[in-house]
């Protein structure tokens, strides 16, 4: 299984294991990470799951869907680096890659 380290909102780093195909929210979530509230439960609508990917690892996730850059667009703290963790889907190749969760979802 892949490892994904988040840097949350404290500066701490946590890292999980996260079965292929589930998402880098699902991974938060499950293991009661602070920070990534996802309200909607993965349903790319409420935007309080946004994290920042590191450039180097963005091309391992799928492109944004129009429907996710029209909600990061209206973040407070996006950047270009802006991603919704309910979009980012784990797979193979996705091993190391660290995410960063802004003290903003909350």
């Amino acid at each position: 299984m892949p490892e994904i380290t988040y840097v949350l909102p404290d500066n701490s780093e946590k890292t999980i294991e996260i079965p292929l195909g589930q998402t880098v929210m699902d991974g938060s979530v499950r293991n009661n990470l602070p920070g990534i509230v996802a309200e909607c439960g993965g349903g790319c609508s409420c935007a309080t799951c946004h994290v920042h990917v590191d450039q180097t690892d963005a091309q391992l996730f799928d492109e944004p869907s129009e429907e996710e850059l029209d909600l990061i667009e209206f973040l407070d703290g996006s950047c270009e680096r802006s991603r919704l963790s309910c979009q980012l889907v784990v797979k193979e190749g996705c091993d190391g890659v660290r995410i960063v969760v802004p003290d903003t979802n909350s």
